[in-house]
């Protein structure tokens, strides 16, 4: 086990690049719209479960309103589309930018909570959003929703061909696990893995702990909030029922599967929980109890997640420090 953990440490790059070449052959080998349409559900959750992983599995923060910001930007993203005419550059940057700023005004009087009362609180804010797109018939339509949004289109160009819509939601999942990296990476990223593991520590070194927590969610709720632009303008019917408190515990239920702070983690636990259900359809009314069944064991047998407490680049440094010692 901890040479295949050594391997992979040390060709994360390669390994990385295969991945993106599967991820363009996949219309290729499975061409049916079912299949491609499947995939394009799975990079959409992707770039929702990389976003939430950024607050619960780096900084340590439960946060189960994660829906909230993906409606609030499939909403701005719909609204803007079909009353303005507006093409997706301008949906897109404005559902991410609308998302953040409501992070930002819940987070400031929130993120001094921990645990299970910041849980409470962005479940019961996701509970309230759902509420205003259910009833601010003005705007949202309430239950009837908003019909007829318009694909993404810029300069005569539409995307409307489901392997269209494929090829741009990898684009955008490059981009998210792009941008969640190179956080991770930065200073901003080691802030927020020192407050999750020890905040009075953090604090004594200088960190201000309510800056990084704000600053994370709030970048957590953009990213949120581009996912739903696309779902909005991808599926071109939107109402509340899809942004839920359910959708919330689906995508935590997705990083604890796949592993905190863990970016292949997240990726393979979204894949297994959004395939897995669509692989026990013929089984009727069993397949759901099967479903939880799975998660209950896996959570007994694994509880940290398939990937999770694996830091990747510590091993390579291990690795390689060893292998310098041997040389020595």
């Amino acid at each position: 086990m901890n040479r295949i953990l050594a391997f992979l440490a040390r060709n994360q790059l390669l390994l990385s690049l295969i991945g993106l070449v599967l991820a363009l052959l996949f219309p290729l080998v499975f061409p049916s719209q079912y299949s491609i349409r499947m995939a394009t559900l799975c990079g959409m959750y992707i770039m929702l479960a990389l976003s939430l992983n950024l607050i619960t599995g780096y900084s340590g923060q439960v946060s189960l309103g994660h829906a909230a910001f993906f409606g609030i930007g499939a909403y701005t993203a719909a609204i803007l589309a079909t009353r303005f005419g507006l093409n997706f550059l301008f949906t897109f940057i404005a559902a991410a930018i609308v998302a953040g700023l409501a992070a930002f005004l819940l987070g400031l009087p929130t993120l001094k909570l921990k645990g299970h009362y910041l849980a409470m609180v962005t479940l019961g804010f996701c509970e309230i959003v759902r509420l205003v797109e259910m009833n601010w018939m003005g705007l949202t339509r309430g239950p009837l929703g908003i019909l007829n949004i318009p694909p993404p289109s810029l300069w005569g160009f539409t995307i409307d061909a489901p392997i269209e819509y494929y090829y741009f939601i990898v684009v955008l999942v490059v981009l998210t696990i792009k941008i969640v990296q190179n956080i991770i990476d930065s200073r901003v990223g080691k802030g927020l893995v020192a407050i999750s593991e020890d905040e009075i520590a953090a604090e004594a070194m200088g960190v201000n702990i309510l800056r990084y927590k704000v600053m994370v969610f709030v970048i957590s709720a953009a990213l949120a909030g581009f996912a739903g632009a696309f779902y909005a303008q991808y599926m071109s019917y939107i109402d509340p029922t899809s942004f839920g408190t359910d959708q919330s515990i689906s995508i935590f239920i997705m990083i604890i599967f796949g592993g905190l702070a863990s970016i292949p983690g997240t990726i393979i636990g979204v894949i297994v929980l959004t395939l897995l259900p669509e692989f026990l359809r013929g089984l009727m009314d069993f397949r759901l109890i099967i479903y939880g069944l799975i998660l209950i064991a896996m959570m007994l047998v694994k509880p940290e997640g398939l990937l999770g407490n694996i830091n990747f680049t510590r091993i390579k440094k291990a690795t390689e420090g060893k292998k310098a010692g041997e040389l020595k």
